[in-house]
């Protein structure tokens, strides 16, 4: 005897959310990713390097002027991380770590960090105010970002 569509009207619509689901992952990977949109000019750049230090610091240093930007001790775990996702691939791509790493802050808001040797570009904004915070101390540029996002100077 048939199931009135009263009764498996429930499991007719779990199975079709299942399917958009489905379709809409799809369309996304054959689609790719969605390009990031470059509205912004430049408000400054930097190149810079990123070293262990035998006591277990990361030495940045300037690419061109060849000055200490910083020396990250301590746990700095969202630099660190970032720098040494970085560094393994270009190590898995038989890459040295002698090339800079291209840090730049766009009028439009956006902190992006890229390695040419590579071609991966991260926007660091994308991991959080507070994330992106880090990375733009290097540039001089921390205050007016804290400002930005209200977050208090010393607590990072």
């Amino acid at each position: 005897m048939p199931t009135p569509l009263r009764k498996r009207l429930p499991q007719l619509a779990v199975f079709t959310m299942m399917g958009i689901g489905l379709a809409t992952a799809i369309a996304g990977r054959i689609g790719g990713p969605r390009p990031v949109d470059d509205t912004g000019s430049v408000v400054v750049s930097r190149d810079l390097r990123f070293n262990d230090r035998e006591d277990g610091a990361v030495v940045v240093t300037d690419a061109r002027t060849e000055q200490t930007v910083d020396v990250l001790t301590g746990e700095q775990g969202f630099i660190r991380s970032t720098m040494r996702g970085l560094a393994r691939a270009r190590h898995s791509e038989g890459l040295g770590p002698a090339a800079p790493f291209r840090l730049t802050a766009w009028t439009d808001g956006r902190l992006t960090l890229d390695d040419a040797t590579t071609g991966r570009h991260l926007e660091l904004q994308a991991f959080g105010p507070l994330n992106a915070v880090v990375f733009a101390r290097l540039l001089n540029l921390a205050p007016r970002i804290e400002q930005a996002v209200h977050v208090p100077g010393p607590a990072l």
